[in-house]
């Protein structure tokens, strides 16, 4: 057997799901634990899961559940920069970007590694507390919202939800963490369709 894992957009489900069907003589498929399981006549399997929960018994009503975004707030940020944005009715409804400089590691020691140090987490504070005040200024008016989800540096991010400005979601449910690149005006921009991809974990014969 050949274990691997795909990617795929929800909107593309239903011919997924109708392809392994044919590449595979057939297949059962069953919802599992909040996951759609599918088996194929030759024993191949293909497990599919979404980055929100879902509710569901039945094909259909996974694949609908799979492809409804929930509202959500999103809080991006990497040592490039940083951005919020509220997902409504599959669409970025609000969001800004903004970038802090934060230099990079060096390979100096004594005194002059220490005074660098300091430096960059000056920096990171920096760019922690600008995007607090991204966040707070982007998300909390479009409260109440169903999920809070991030992306980019995993620490960073829980930094900034720590941050009492945010107080307010620290009740809201966690969304997925999304592995994103240095956040711009193109990755919120993509991220309905981020916030939509399934997992689909693979077993070939």
């Amino acid at each position: 057997m050949s274990p691997r894992t795909v990617s795929v957009p929800a909107d593309r489900l239903p011919r997924w799901t109708e392809g392994f069907c044919a590449r595979h003589d057939g297949a059962r498929i069953e919802v599992v634990d909040a996951a759609l399981r599918l088996e194929g006549a030759d024993g191949a399997t293909a497990v599919i899961s979404s980055p929100f929960p879902i509710r569901a018994d039945t094909v259909d009503t996974f694949i609908a559940a799979a492809q409804h975004l929930p509202t959500t707030g999103v809080i991006l940020i990497r040592r490039g920069g940083f951005a919020a944005a509220v997902i409504s009715g599959g669409q970025v409804a609000a969001s800004d970007v903004g970038k802090r400089h934060v230099q990079g590691r060096t390979a100096a020691g004594g005194w002059s590694q220490q005074r660098f140090a300091r430096r960059r987490d000056k920096q990171v504070h920096e760019l922690v507390d600008a995007a607090v005040g991204y966040a707070a200024r982007v998300i909390l008016p479009a409260l109440p919202i169903e999920y809070v989800a991030t992306g980019g540096d995993r620490a960073l991010a829980d930094e900034v939800l720590a941050d009492p400005r945010l107080r307010q979601l620290a009740t809201i449910a966690r969304g997925p963490h999304l592995d994103v690149p240095d956040p711009r005006r193109d990755v919120v921009t993509s991220l309905p369709e981020r916030l939509t991809t399934v997992r689909i974990d693979l077993v070939d014969p």
